[in-house]
């Protein structure tokens, strides 16, 4: 197809002082980093593993195919075409759309005050793995040297060093505590590593991308190696992907799939939008979003096969402790010699009992040892990483080394989505020159993490995790969707589907087909529209809680299920409704200063009028 004329040169005024990516490389690996993050270890493998297995896969391409990709292509596109970040695209598309940009800002800003603390854990975690035996490997002993800490051995070692030893975490969310002082060292140093990697923006993330971004797949290459041969690996995979259609039924299972799909690409962050605005005008855009889009999705599956091997020999293992226990019980219940009951004899055994003598059976209270019920025992995000998988990792030969490895692996990851993260929030300010000129961009990069950095000190507290946990589901989740949505709509129905056609066209060569311009139009809204709809739905039905480690609960250690107190109920409203009321809020402000100057003008016509006809 021939190429469209060149549009407008709208939003080119940054010119060739706009920075630009040393190689395409770079640009590739930024946006594959900022995308691959921690939800592709731990949220992705849970969400494949709840919604049956294999069968979740269908939903999640349909969802990447009709909302993901052609989001991102959009979001790449606007970017690179206008050479702006979040604030300066969308007041240049029209200026009433300016609190688009500005609230995609403030969420940006807000995950990275609660996203860094995630990354301090994980610091506190591989600092703590460079000993062996690792600390979390087992109880600590009671004030008496005479036994083991009791909050310990009613739940386990991996738990209590998490819950107690790591965030000594309140019972209450009212119970703030103090700071903890070994997590505020880490908060500092998380912070220096984010702003030592972007203190240049991409002149230095463009350098150490190439670690961040590259290194986990390192890791995961040599835990797939490990974990497939594992035993029980097998059993972890075949639970993983066999499929059990049925679960299709469940609106939910769509419902997650897209948001999956939404939140791994970091869409609507504004992330994406300031990447692209570094590129060359002439660039691939289409082809680069297809690209990143597969190789994130490829990356969840990759993921999910690792996190499964490792987790099938976990489950394998606990099924084997268990069998073991009732073994014993047997043996010494109908004094059976020592070692005469083999794991694999154990059912027929168990059988043979039960018929003979199932009353003395009945009385020994064995288990229930079926391997599914501890392949049942999922877990995703913090869950996952510092509890299932940290045990898990206690098992395999040389476990210090793995540890290193995995939260190793997890910092890497971790880092490289903060990159886009502050980039969404630095890229902006500087295209609006909040400060002078001749202030280096060095400052305004430090102002920009110590912010951040202060803001997120109370995370350190003791109740510190429920905080993060309710930045997590109610600061990002609403106003991403609603910020996505105004996106697609502003740029189809104010910015022009034909306007953006051409310049898509001019920028890549080709004009897009008839499967993007009906995804932008009509496909991608009413998902998003949905996913908005069903979100409140959730909301609307569940009151909010939090789940609370409570040792003096009569089930401990099983957490409290407790409903948020009035007053944090009201933050989680603010949270997820003050980024999206600035939209309405710019629109109003541009309309009353349109309207004073048109008022100004009127007065100032009046004035002239009558010295005009006094002239004549």
């Amino acid at each position: 197809m021939a190429l469209a004329p060149g549009p407008d040169p709208l939003g080119d005024g940054s010119g060739d002082e706009r920075p630009k990516w040393d190689n395409k490389l770079q640009y590739l690996l930024s946006c594959v980093g900022f995308a691959v993050g921690l939800g592709n270890i731990w949220r992705f493998p849970y969400l494949c593993q709840t919604y049956g297995g294999g069968a979740f896969l269908i939903p999640y391409f349909i969802a990447l195919a009709f909302e993901g990709i052609p989001l991102f292509h959009m979001e790449l596109a606007i970017g690179q075409r206008l050479r702006k970040g979040s604030i300066g695209v969308w007041t240049t598309i029209s200026p009433y759309l300016g609190g688009i940009g500005l609230g995609c800002f403030t969420v940006s800003s807000l995950i990275g005050i609660y996203y860094n603390t995630v990354l301090t854990w994980v610091l506190w975690y591989l600092l703590n793995s460079f000993q062996n035996p690792l600390p979390w490997s087992a109880c600590p002993p009671d004030r008496n040297r005479t036994g083991f800490v009791e909050e310990c051995q009613r739940s386990s070692s991996v738990s209590y060093f998490w819950y107690r030893q790591t965030l000594n975490v309140t019972a209450d969310i009212n119970d703030s505590g103090s700071i903890q002082w070994q997590l505020l060292v880490c908060l500092v140093a998380s912070w220096a590593v984010v702003y030592l990697c972007i203190i240049r923006g991409i002149e230095t993330t463009g350098k150490a991308i190439y670690f961040t971004a590259l290194f986990p797949y390192l890791v995961l290459t040599i835990f797939l190696i490990r974990g497939l041969t594992l035993p029980g690996a097998t059993e972890g995979l075949t639970y993983l992907f066999t499929p059990k259609m049925q679960i299709l039924q469940n609106p939910r299972v769509w419902l997650d799939a897209a948001t999956q799909i939404f939140f791994s690409l970091s869409l609507a962050f504004g992330g994406h939008i300031a990447f692209s605005s570094y590129n060359p005008p002439r660039n691939n855009c289409k082809k680069d979003a297809v690209t990143i889009a597969l190789v994130n999705s490829m990356t969840s599956l990759y993921a999910a096969i690792i996190v499964f091997s490792v987790l099938g020999f976990k489950a394998a293992n606990d099924h084997g402790r268990c069998l073991d226990r009732n073994i014993l019980h047997l043996i010494n219940a109908f004094d059976f010699p020592d070692q005469s009951i083999s794991r694999d004899d154990y059912a027929a055994v168990l059988a043979h009992l039960n018929v003979t003598q199932p009353e003395r059976v009945a009385g020994l209270g064995l288990e229930s040892c079926r391997l599914e019920d501890f392949l049942d025992k999922s877990a995703s995000g913090t869950g996952l990483a510092f509890i299932v998988f940290t045990e898990a990792i206690l098992h395999m030969p040389g476990a210090p080394g793995w540890a290193v490895l995995f939260f190793g692996m997890l910092f890497t990851l971790g880092l490289s989505s903060m990159f886009g993260n502050m980039e969404a929030v630095i890229t902006p300010l500087l295209d609006m020159g909040v400060m002078p000129r001749w202030v280096p961009k060095e400052v305004l990069t430090g102002v920009a993490c110590l912010s951040c950095f202060l803001a997120s000190i109370h995370f350190t507290l003791h109740s510190g995790n429920y905080w993060l946990e309710v930045f997590d589901r109610y600061a990002a989740s609403l106003n991403l969707v609603i910020f996505a949505f105004l996106e697609v709509v502003g740029i189809v129905y104010v910015y022009g589907m034909n306007r953006f056609c051409d310049d898509v066209a001019w920028m890549t060569g080709r004009r897009p087909s008839l499967y993007w311009r009906v995804t932008w139009k009509v496909v991608s809204p009413l998902l998003l529209l949905t996913i908005f709809v069903a979100y409140i739905a959730l909301l609307a039905r569940v009151p909010p809680s939090y789940r609370a480690w409570n040792p003096q609960y009569d089930q401990f250690p099983t957490q409290q299920e407790n409903v948020y107190p009035g007053w944090v109920q009201v933050t989680c409203v603010l949270l997820s409704f003050l980024p999206v009321l600035l939209v309405p809020a710019v629109a109003l402000a541009q309309l009353l200063v349109r309207h004073r100057r048109k008022k100004k003008d009127a007065l100032q016509d009046m004035h002239l009028k009558p010295q005009d006809s006094g002239a004549c």
